[in-house]
């Protein structure tokens, strides 16, 4: 079996040796994509923020014992984050909230941003509604960019599985948010 190149290896190995300009390097690459990832699988900015610096506090305390080869530090920290996620999500189903918190609106004016903040929610929560497996599926190849290999890989399925996943997930988002389609009011009135 041939062994995985890892762009991060040479990091991964400095921040093991407590190097501290690898350590905000790696900070600068990946708590970003942590902060996405978590958000958009939790929908609370606050609980995205715990899981993200969870995850890099896992990813520095794993660096000096990493051994490359086996498979990339991204797609291991990913699974790290996505099992803090789980771990969340089971828990708030342990604890049933009466109402979702509010959500700022992050919009650039109040004439565009308003309409931006309505597509933004609905978005996040019709993805929220999906089964967990075909959200994790999106949010992996959609919002992460990882390659469908990259993300099959991740959540040990095959890249049909995956691929299978994916298409009932835009199904099930298209038609969740049918009605945001440009024609959707005319093709209303006229059916």
């Amino acid at each position: 079996m041939a062994s995985i190149v890892d762009p991060d290896e040479e990091l991964v190995r400095r921040v093991g040796q407590s190097d501290p300009a690898a350590i905000q390097a790696m900070v600068a690459r990946k708590l970003p994509r942590m902060m996405a990832l978590a958000q958009r699988m939790l929908g609370d900015p606050v609980e995205a923020e715990d899981v993200a610096q969870e995850a890099m506090l896992r990813a520095w305390k794993q660096a000096p014992r990493w051994r490359p080869g086996k498979a990339k530090f991204d797609t291991w920290l990913h699974r790290v984050g996505l099992n803090l996620c789980y771990d969340r999500l089971r828990r708030r189903r342990e604890v049933p909230t009466e109402t979702p918190p509010d959500r700022p609106d992050d919009g650039p004016a109040p004439d565009r941003g308003l309409l931006a903040a309505e597509l933004g929610v609905r978005v996040d929560a019709a993805l929220r509604r999906l089964p967990e497996r075909q959200r994790e599926a999106i949010v992996l190849c959609h919002y992460q960019e990882l390659s469908n290999i990259e993300a099959a890989d991740l959540m040990k399925i095959s890249v049909e599985a995956l691929e299978s996943l994916l298409s009932r997930g835009r199904r099930a988002l298209r038609q969740a948010l049918a009605d945001m389609a440009p024609n959707a009011e005319r093709r209303g009135a006229e059916g």
